[in-house]
Order: structure tokens, then sequence, then C-alpha cells
């Protein structure tokens, strides 16, 4: 039991715990974004809001392909929310928290293997080099 409860309260498993919860939420949200804003637009483009009903007979067998479409779409759809409005914002904004710190002074870069080493140092902890001060 003691090793259950150690696999219990390790960060990683609460941490997933969270981003479970906060995916079936987040989805909640692209979900109905789709269904209220992009769906209505594919109804504007096709005439109808559904693939579902697309699909073909070949000797007596029927293709039905239009779920299939509809899978891809909705796919393309969620992929293109979480992009736009998830993932490029929180780039930018990551990017621009990195071009905010300034360089740190108490170290440069080795010019022989590029590794970050003290300004005092005389020779790279890395590759073992020579470098001037």
């Amino acid at each position: 039991m003691k090793g259950f409860k150690a696999f219990l309260l390790r960060g990683n498993v609460v941490d997933l715990a969270v981003a479970v919860v906060i995916g079936a939420a987040f989805t909640a949200v692209v979900s109905t974004f789709a269904v209220g804003f992009i769906t209505p637009l594919i109804a504007l483009l096709f005439g109808q809001h559904s693939f579902g009903g697309f699909s073909f007979t070949v000797n007596g067998v029927l293709f039905s392909f239009g779920p299939f479409i509809n899978s891809v779409v909705t796919f393309v759809m969620v992929a293109a929310i979480v992009y736009f409005l998830i993932v490029l914002p929180v780039n930018m904004l990551i990017e621009r928290s990195r071009k905010a710190e300034p360089p740190d002074p108490s170290i440069r870069k080795c010019p022989e293997c590029l590794s970050d080493i003290p300004t005092a140092a005389r020779r790279c902890r890395y590759c073992g080099q020579p470098v001037a001060a």
C-alpha cells in the first residue's frame, strides 16, 4: 500500500490527471466552437451541414465515405482551432519573453564548441580547448 500511495502522490501522476480534466473541458470548448461557427461556414460553401450521406455503390456493395470525410473535416477543424487560438499565441508569448531577458554577463560562448562557459574560464569544460580571457 505504501508504494501505491507514493505512486499516486508523485507529481507527474497528478499533472497527468489535471491534464486529462483540462483536456476534456477544452475539447468541449473546441467542439462547440466548431459546431457553432465552422460547420455553418461549411454549410454555406457546400449547401449541407454534414457529409454523412455521401456514398457510392459498386456491384451492389455500398461504400459510405461520408462519415470518413466528416471525421477528417472535424479533425482538421479542431487542429486548426487549437493551432491558431492556442499554439500560435502561446509561442508568440514565449518568444516575446525570451527576447526580454538580458544576456547573462557571467557566461560566454566557447569559440570552439559554442557551449556556455563562465566568463572567467581559461579552458572550456566541454571540449577542453583553451579560451582567451
